[in-house]
């Protein structure tokens, strides 16, 4: 049908939409290529002596900026003692500072993800994003003008503020995008939303090379740069049509939403598209919204909210993080004398399979695309700590743990990346996906800011032992998986939910049996 086409206008508007996704990949990877010159800032700031670097030369926070200060081993004089303890406590100090910077920006997407789809539906979908532009600019500005007042204290509430933004945006964006876009092309046009992302990753990284951004004069040009593309999408946003799922079913606008569709389809005949929203208008009618904590207590929806946290749990608990966020210090400690050109390859890396799983998800399995992305990252973790632990005996093992590393990530982006996120859509029906998506969200993001906060401490720990430990972890969520996860694609939703009975090996009682058919009947019209 020809409303089936991409046309200027929906092309315009979904590239617009995800000017928001580029920020959230922009933000996630700013803060990990100037980490040295940022935290000799800090010091600088602090009032943290040079030569305290003796200290943290074991660290994972390594630096060029400052020459090492060598002194010679005192004989027995005690003050050099308390010297090594203010050091050490310095030290402390500064990484402690360094985690909350990279973590508080999880912190306010955590407690935004719960609010994008509420803010969508009170304010309409395109002021929702404006909205939380302001969010953003203001976050930029922050980080912007940190290099001229405490900057610990900049940094951190910028990027806190950063992540509210983005945790309203991780709703907004798949949510406008699911409902613009015509039936046949929903799939490839949502997977957008995880390609800008990355592109956003790598765009920042390439910022913060230290011949551009990422040097002692402009780390903060480069910290405040996602400005741009907020400003951007603020005013393309402005002519961008309003959601027609959201006019006709939210606002019961029917005039305004052909008008939209008339837009977004290039065509005058819109009947296919109303019809479709007629439909899902009824069905939304007759389900009721349901609470988180109906989501444990009831029967039906227990085994797939479990299976759903899991997924994203998986997702982030694999290491993921680790390496984006401190890609640059670990191929430093794996020997290269450029560690940041090879951050900037993983996000190619990051990037290119990201576009190859859009392609693949709708051929193979999600289940098996998961398990097989899983699978993959578990021998990576494994080879990558050995390259580490026997790099002092043989130099090419740095190889090893760099092809790992690269290898860790297409196998992410393969499976465990994207498809959590429509995984957990397809295991729930209108009632109670909305639910169902902001906690799922919310546990994402929690899970991420665990990973930021401890990583550094859990590597200062292990040292090169510490993807053993995540090799663990994957291997455990890999089992789950196969155990516990259903294939979901091409099943209706009554499907999908008898395949969970299966999983769980537990006859459906008649109360949820009913309310299945029920769902299930409703999903499946």
């Amino acid at each position: 049908m020809s409303g089936d086409k991409i046309t200027g206008t929906l092309a315009f508007t979904v590239f617009t939409a995800v000017l928001g996704s580029f920020q959230f990949g922009y933000d996630i990877g700013v803060i990990n290529a100037p980490q040295d010159v940022i935290i000799s800032h800090y010091r600088h700031v602090l009032g943290i002596a040079v030569d305290d670097r003796t200290a943290t030369s074991n660290d994972a926070v390594n630096s060029t900026d400052f020459p090492l200060i060598v002194t010679p081993a005192p004989e027995t004089t005690p003050p050099w003692a308390e010297d090594e303890e203010e050091a050490a406590r310095s030290a402390t100090l500064i990484t402690m500072f360094w985690s909350l910077s990279v973590s508080s920006f999880a912190v306010g997407g955590m407690v935004a993800s719960f609010f994008g789809g509420w803010l969508g539906d009170r304010l309409g979908r395109i002021k929702a994003m404006l909205a939380a532009n302001s969010l953003s600019l203001t976050g930029a500005l922050l980080m912007g003008c940190s290099k001229f007042g405490p900057s610990h204290i900049l940094i951190i509430a910028g990027r806190s503020v950063s992540g509210l933004y983005c945790g309203l945006i991780s709703g907004l964006v798949p949510m406008y995008i699911g409902e613009i876009a015509p039936t046949t092309l929903r799939g490839a046009l949502g997977t957008l939303h995880q390609l800008a992302l990355v592109t956003g990753i790598l765009i920042s990284q390439i910022a913060g090379l230290s011949f551009i951004l990422g040097n002692q004069d402009h780390w903060h040009i480069l910290l405040g740069l996602s400005a741009v593309p907020a400003l951007l999408q603020c005013l393309l946003l402005l002519f961008c049509p309003e959601s027609p799922r959201y006019l006709y079913i939210k606002l019961e606008e029917e005039i305004k939403a052909k008008k939209s569709l008339k837009r977004l389809r290039g065509t005058e005949d819109v009947t296919k598209d109303i019809n479709e929203m007629r439909k899902e208008k009824e069905e939304a009618s007759t389900e009721q919204k349901v609470s988180v904590l109906q989501l444990f207590t009831d029967s039906s929806y227990r085994q797939p909210i479990i299976v759903a946290l899991m997924l994203h749990m998986a997702q982030q608990f694999s290491g993921i993080n680790g390496i984006f966020y401190y890609s640059t210090s670990i191929f430093q400690t794996a020997g290269v004398s450029q560690p940041v050109y090879a951050t900037i390859g993983v996000g190619a890396v990051n990037m290119i399979f990201t576009a190859i799983s859009v392609l693949l998800v709708e051929k193979a399995g999600r289940r098996s695309l998961f398990l097989a992305g899983m699978v993959g990252m578990f021998f990576c973790a494994i080879f990558m700590s050995v390259g580490l632990v026997l790099l002092d005996k043989f130099s090419w093992m740095s190889y090893v743990s760099m092809t790992a590393i690269f290898l860790f990530v297409s196998f992410f982006e393969i499976g465990p990346g994207p498809i959590p996120w429509f995984m957990v859509a397809e295991f729930f029906s209108q009632g109670p996906r909305p639910t169902a998506l902001a906690l799922a969200a919310f546990s994402n993001w929690f899970c991420n800011f665990i990973i930021a906060l401890c990583f550094q401490y859990i590597a200062n720990f292990c040292g090169p032992y510490v993807f053993f430990l995540f090799a663990g972890v994957v291997l455990a969520f890999t089992l789950f998986t196969f155990f516990k996860v259903p294939e979901t694609k091409g099943k209706s939703f009554e499907e999908i939910a008898a395949e969970f009975r299966k999983k769980s090996g537990s006859a459906p009682p008649p109360k949820a049996a009913v309310q299945m058919q029920f769902l299930g009947g409703s999903e499946t019209a």
